[in-house]
């Protein structure tokens, strides 16, 4: 078919793309120059408009025929605090910051898909509007608990939008297969602080002192054995403590301990209810005669795939691969900042098979990931084709279903 052999075409551009960026990356809400390498490329694209510093460091480029529905599509930019390990010829250039999420081959497959449909609108083949979203600080948080998709949100890359579609590189899966879900697909992100307090004492005399960290030794069960058995289990949910504080010297109770945790679920409902559930083990700490104080910080809400976004998906992986393995199963408890994009809009993400099979278990979020390229010129395809059955269908003659994006947040 036509778009496999353009996206083909593109795989020595696909990894020039990839490996330069591979080789410059920037943490979240640093982006400047992979911002500026993206509209140094895009700026070859005939008849393209080119928009910068949308929520911070991100880039919209957008292709038109002036009339039609509009879908968007979305690559994330940024790399993690971690010092790369690899040893192949495009290793990071900046200490201690890598590409360890394959936000390199996000971002280089959606140049590819630009120019691909770039030929396409350059021919009158299309009719309607793509937008092209590359996103800052997918990984990371500013200190106003804000990631880059909501800021990108607020300066309105969606407000004309009727669709929007990502993908994801998938270690765990192979080049050639593909993953998807109907629905919740990945988890709300919350974070919890929560503090024990007694009066602290002595060490030689722990029965004059109201003692946090015996307190916390019966909280800590509670947590581990009772907050999952309160919550139906039909619901997704994890939650896990990180880090506890308490004390200076080995001779002093302290008069507090401090608890940091994450809380991960699917629904808006299990959301709520298990907030509330590790509220109450911590609340225990009150029949000890101590007191408790406990705040949650909502991160980004859980990535809903739209149906029928999913089957536009699908359909044309079927069409331009119809020997493609789909594999129809959520992809974990991890977060992913798409989401607030899919509760905006209708759309959906899907994960791409990209692991390297030589043995080595390159994780996300490791020092050695790594992906096999062959897997970049099948993203860069099942865009394009995604972007064409959108386009061309009825399904883009009528606005897509709302009723199904559901509460997040």
């Amino acid at each position: 078919m036509q778009i496999v052999k353009g996206a083909e075409s593109l795989f020595e551009q696909l990894k020039i793309w990839r490996r330069h960026i591979h080789q410059y990356p920037e943490l979240s809400f640093e982006e400047k120059q992979t911002a500026a390498f993206v509209v140094s490329q895009l700026e070859m694209i005939k008849n393209i408009h080119i928009e910068k510093h949308v929520g911070g460091n991100g880039v919209v480029a957008t292709l038109t025929s002036g009339t039609g529905p509009t879908i968007a599509l979305r690559a994330d930019m940024d790399a993690l605090p971690i010092e790369e390990e690899n040893d192949h010829a495009f290793v990071s250039k900046n200490p201690g910051v890598m590409h360890a999420c394959g936000h390199d081959a996000h971002t280089a497959m959606l140049l590819g898909v630009v120019k691909l449909l770039g030929e396409q609108f350059e021919k009158g083949e299309l009719t309607g509007t793509v937008k092209f979203i590359f996103q800052p600080a997918e990984e990371s948080m500013d200190e106003h608990g804000y990631s880059g998709a909501p800021y990108m949100i607020e300066d309105g890359v969606l407000d004309d939008v009727d669709s929007v579609i990502a993908l994801h590189v998938c270690p765990w899966h192979p080049v050639g297969v593909v993953q998807m879900n109907h629905g919740y697909s990945m988890a709300n992100v919350d974070t919890f602080k929560a503090t024990i307090r007694g009066t602290g004492g002595h060490g030689g005399y722990p029965h004059l002192a109201i003692d946090p960290v015996w307190m916390l030794g019966t909280i800590l069960q509670a947590f581990y054995s009772s907050v999952g058995r309160r919550i139906s289990p039909l619901e997704i949910v994890a939650a896990s403590i990180g880090k506890i504080e308490a004390g200076a010297v080995s001779n002093v109770i302290p008069a507090e301990v401090c608890v940091e945790g994450t809380l991960r679920s699917y629904s808006p409902e299990a959301r709520r209810r298990l907030e509330y559930e590790v509220e109450q083990v911590f609340k225990m700490a009150e029949t000890f005669g101590g007191t408790y104080e406990y705040v949650v910080e909502k991160g980004e809400p859980a990535l809903n795939n739209h149906l029928e976004v999913n089957m536009i998906i699908e359909q044309s992986i079927k069409e331009i691969y119809p020997d493609m393995k789909i594999e129809w199963e959520p992809f974990g408890l991890g977060g992913e900042d798409f989401g607030y994009m899919t509760q905006k809009v209708p759309g959906a993400m899907f994960f791409l098979g990209c692991s390297l099979e030589d043995g080595e278990d390159r994780g996300l979020h490791t020092p050695i990931f790594g992906i096999d390229e062959q897997c970049m010129p099948i993203g860069t395809a099942v865009l394009v084709a995604a972007v064409n059955r959108f386009l061309k269908s009825e399904v883009s003659k009528q606005p897509l279903n709302r009723s199904s994006i559901q509460e997040g947040a």
